[in-house]
């Protein structure tokens, strides 16, 4: 009997705990904490956005950097394409690698560590093609350097070869002689070109050659261009291939207007054919 009142009178003290309410210290301390969670969640709300840009940023930025290394790729092969290259080295026309599932919708987004990852090795692909394109343009200019000062083509605009080299029957003899330059015949008065670029050595008259213009091109190169009528540049001008330097003529031992042309390698006079046949 004792025991049953003891558990009514507890039943009775719970229930009136029960109904008396959450003290004002707890009830303040649950709402602070209610607060704070609100705000870090709102805090992890603008890092997500946060992050979503920077992820949509590193996206962007990932597609001009493949834009501007397939720009790249483009350039060097029309590069090596116009310099006729085929060093290993710059070789372009290796398509990038390439692949991924056949179902797009397959492919989730990408993370940023995975976008920064992608840029930093795309990066490490442009420095390399940039460093390639830099060698390829030294390369091209020192061979169209090269190219310049090697004599090439006709040294008349109009004309026609009436003499070549090697031996032939001299016209004012009729023995038997070594021709050592190519003869070049046309109008008199008619333009003699300088076939590559230079610097004029001789700019005068010389016994058998008439009216030469020398010019020297380096590299062991020179070339002569005799019995000119008149001569259109003076010792020390620097000229380019092309360039007007003479005017046909038939001064020095010569039948009829024409030039002689005469292609010298280290002080040796050489056969032109190989040169005139060429075009630059």
């Amino acid at each position: 009997m004792f025991a049953t009142i003891v558990c009514c009178g507890a039943l009775l003290f719970l229930a009136g705990r029960s109904s008396v309410g959450m003290p004002e210290q707890l009830e303040n301390e649950f709402a602070a904490l209610q607060l704070e969670i609100q705000l870090q969640q709102r805090q992890i709300d603008r890092l997500s956005r946060e992050n979503e840009q920077n992820v949509n940023a590193l996206a962007v930025r990932l597609s001009e950097l493949q834009a501007a290394s397939t720009r790249m790729d483009a350039l060097g092969e029309r590069l090596v394409q116009m310099g006729q290259l085929t060093l290993d080295e710059f070789n372009f026309h290796e398509p990038a690698p390439m692949g991924g599932p056949a179902d797009p919708e397959t492919i989730g987004a990408a993370s940023e560590p995975e976008l920064r990852l992608a840029i930093n090795s795309l990066g490490i692909k442009l420095h390399r093609q940039s460093s390639q394109l830099d060698a390829l343009q030294f390369l091209m200019m020192n061979r169209q350097i090269e190219n310049d000062l090697t004599p090439t083509g006709w040294p008349v605009r109009k004309g026609w070869i009436s003499s070549r080299y090697g031996e032939r029957n001299d016209p004012f003899t009729g023995e038997r002689v070594q021709h050592r330059g190519l003869d070049f015949a046309g109008i008199k008065g008619s333009e003699v070109l300088s076939v590559a670029s230079g610097v004029v050595i001789w700019a005068a008259s010389r016994s058998g050659y008439g009216k030469l213009v020398e010019i020297d091109h380096g590299n062991g190169y020179q070339t002569r261009f005799a019995h000119n009528e008149k001569l259109s540049v003076e010792v020390g001008d620097h000229v380019i291939a092309g360039q007007v330097i003479a005017l046909m003529g038939d001064s020095g031992r010569a039948s009829a207007p024409h030039v002689h042309f005469e292609v010298l390698r280290n002080g040796t006079r050489i056969n032109p054919s190989k040169f005139v046949g060429q075009l630059r």
